[in-house]
């Protein structure tokens, strides 16, 4: 399989500002492609170590990706470390130059002597243009491997990669095999569980590899493996059947039996795709009341499109008060046993049902921390209500993690009991 390296350029990817999502997308894309990304780089504004990042990068990979350090300022540095590494001095390229003096124009603006840096590539790069932005990209061949460099915004870098990076691969005859992929998602298990459960299932001879990744929506497990041409037989034409040459298909199916109810979606599907889909199948209507989710299941939903044809409102009720207002809930419940409380859960979503008059209500409440905990009721004990036409159910999470992790896994609990009881599966633990 090919190898391919990725180096992401900024001194902001390092100090806490701002994550690197360009990597993670270049290296599904290549995958695809047959191309097997090895590594990865993180490096800073700094020439010196963009250089030996470059350096290391092009010994052990046939293709370079760098994003980011193309635009107009003092730090963006990438053209001269790719211009120092390859001894390829920069020169200025007219047509790079007058596709940013188009732009600059169109906005009512006139090109910087900054701006203008831009245009000056390495002698004998491949000008990649950018459609979407002012920086242009570019590529160079040297040694045994080819640099590729795009810009740091990520809705560019996605848009050089299929307009300019793919067909010059294609060309090149560097893209590989086809990788095949499939993906389970489920939630409800730890990493540890999942891993136990399925050993074994896919066999080394398969060719398949299985990896196993945990984040706060659950664990996914992912099947891939290069197609490969080799399996016809020149003699008859037909396909030969190997012992351990089964379908991804297959071993998917074979997982899913194993995991039976935990398992939400498959090939990339979120939680909220999942309950979107299901409710307007149905033609049932939600309401919601959350309370330390602070209107997060609201968001989720309402990211996917066609979400108001089921999602009528959300309340968010985080005060006691806010919840004997809004839905109802008596002040002798939460006295009696708390605002984080099975039967205030209950309440709760009972209360946004009747008075919404919709078919379903799902509350949610907890301890999101880092304080407010105690050796009763601790910092990520969550409660989850439904509330339906015949009977309302509640269900207890603990998660762990800090706050921000502690309301996104509270938000994915909660839609994974509606998603339960949408598919009627049991809404406890298997």
């Amino acid at each position: 399989m090919i190898k391919a390296e990725i180096i992401a350029v900024g001194s902001e990817l390092l100090l806490g500002g701002r994550t690197d999502t360009n990597s993670v997308f270049l290296a599904e894309l290549l995958a695809k492609q047959g191309i097997e990304c090895r590594f990865k780089t993180v490096v800073g504004d700094d020439i010196d170590d963009m250089c030996a990042a470059l350096t290391v990068a092009s010994k052990r990979a046939k293709i370079v990706l760098v994003t980011g350090g193309l635009g107009p300022t003092v730090d963006d540095l990438t053209r001269e470390a790719v211009a120092k590494v390859t001894g390829q001095p920069l020169h200025l390229r007219p047509q790079a130059l007058r596709s940013i003096q188009t732009r600059f124009k169109l906005a009512g603006r006139i090109v910087s002597k900054n701006q203008r840096r831009q245009a000056f590539l390495p002698l004998g790069a491949d000008l990649l243009r950018n459609s979407s932005g002012t920086a242009p990209g570019f590529s160079l061949k040297w040694k045994r491997c080819r640099i590729f460099c795009l810009p740091g915004v990520s809705h560019e870098a996605r848009k050089m990669f299929h307009e300019s990076v793919l067909p010059l691969l294609v060309k090149e005859a560097s893209v590989g095999g086809c990788l095949e992929s499939r993906t389970l998602h489920t939630f409800g298990l730890t990493e540890g569980v999942i891993d136990e459960r399925i050993h074994g299932i896919v066999p080394d001879a398969s060719g398949i590899r299985l990896g196993i990744l945990a984040s706060p929506l659950g664990i996914s497990i992912s099947l891939n493996r290069e197609h490969r041409d080799n399996h016809i037989n020149v003699n008859t034409g037909k396909d030969k059947i190997l012992k351990h040459d089964l379908s991804l298909e297959y071993y998917l199916e074979q997982l899913f039996k194993i995991l039976g109810s935990y398992v939400y979606g498959f090939n990339g599907e979120s939680m909220e795709e999942i309950v979107g889909k299901a409710l307007t199948a149905r033609g049932l209507t939600l309401a919601l009341a959350e309370s330390c989710t602070g209107g997060l299941i609201g968001h989720r939903l309402t990211q996917i499109a066609g979400s108001s044809v089921y999602l009528d409102r959300g309340v968010v009720c985080y005060s006691n008060q806010a919840k004997m207002d809004l839905l109802g809930v008596s002040k002798n419940l939460l006295a009696k046993h708390g605002a984080v409380s099975e039967p205030v859960a209950k309440a709760m979503a009972q209360g946004i049902r009747q008075r919404s008059s919709v078919d379903l209500g799902l509350s949610v409440t907890g301890i999101a921390g880092p304080g407010g905990g105690s050796l009763s009721k601790p910092v990520g004990l969550v409660y989850v209500g439904l509330s339906t036409p015949r009977k309302s159910f509640t269900k207890e999470f603990r998660f762990h993690g800090d706050r921000k992790m502690v309301k996104l896994r509270s938000s994915q609990g909660a839609l994974d009991v509606l998603r339960r009881w949408l598919f009627s599966l049991p809404i406890s633990d298997d």
